[in-house]
Order: structure tokens, then sequence, then C-alpha cells
């Protein structure tokens, strides 16, 4: 069987959060499920700030993935994050998430993405692994964050 990847949408939602808590809980993020939850259905209602897709075997969604959309004059305009990438395990190892990227890619170079970035926390040595063997280059800088929101509290790491 070959994966199949389908747009989210609102109504996925609950199954999303189930599967980002199981994402958070492997990649030793914290996950608050009241704070996620909107977050997540405002990108689901809104195709301008990126997209969601399931990542499927046959019908039964196994993982996801979120490309959200920026735009960079470093990168001559349009560029993409890939924010989250979630197989199940019963699905790694199979070269379901090598196929799943190449949709993505696909899906935004056809939009006009131009670049496409992604973060790996220094403990997933599969990841570390797996992107380079897709392209993905260290381009020698550090992602660094600041938390400016005066709304909502800091995500715990």
């Amino acid at each position: 069987m070959e994966p199949t990847l389908r747009i989210a949408v609102e109504t996925d939602a609950d199954l999303l959060l189930e599967m980002m808590r199981e994402y958070y809980a492997f990649d030793h993020h914290a996950f608050d499920h009241e704070k996620a939850s909107p977050a997540l259905r405002v990108l689901l209602r809104d195709p301008a700030l990126g997209r969601v897709w399931l990542i499927c075997a046959g019908d039964t969604p196994v993982g996801y993935v979120v490309l959200t959309f920026g735009y960079s004059l470093e990168m001559l305009g349009r560029d993409a994050f890939v924010d989250e990438f979630f197989l199940h395990e019963t699905h790694r190892d199979r070269g379901w998430g090598r196929k799943a990227m190449a949709f993505v890619e696909a899906a935004a170079r056809a939009i006009g993405v131009h670049a496409i970035h992604l973060e790996v926390t220094r403990h997933n040595a599969r990841a570390k692994y797996f992107y380079p063997k897709l392209g993905f280059e260290d381009r020698d800088h550090h992602l660094m964050s600041k938390w400016i929101s005066t709304e909502t509290d800091k995500p715990k790491h």
C-alpha cells in the first residue's frame, strides 16, 4: 500500500489534536490541548497561512504534515516552513516519510514557494539522518525565537 495525502479540514481537528499529542510526546514538547486547538483551527480555516495534510493508509489517517507560509528576501520570495511532520511508528521505515515530503515539496512548488525550511530537535538522530537525504542542508544558522505575545503564555518546551 502506498500513502495518500489529503488536505485536512476543520472536522479533522480532533483527530489532528490527538496525533499532535503523540508527536509532541515523541519530540519532548509540552502539549496544551486548550491552546493548540484554536491555533490549529485558525490554520485549517485559512489557506493563506499554510496547509495541513493527513497522511493516510487507505482511508485511515496515520500521520500529518503542516506547511506554513512566509516570505523571505534572502530566499527570493515566498518560502515555507514544515512546522510539524508526524508519522505513526507503525508506518515509519517504509518510505512513507520520503513520499510525504516529496508530495509536500511538489505542492509547495506549485503555489510558488522557493524554499522549504524545517527544524530538528538536537536529540532526534533519525531526523538529522533523514532530512539531508531529502536535500535539506544545515545552513550553519541557529534558529532563535522570542515570545512576544501578551495574550497567552509561551509554550513550554
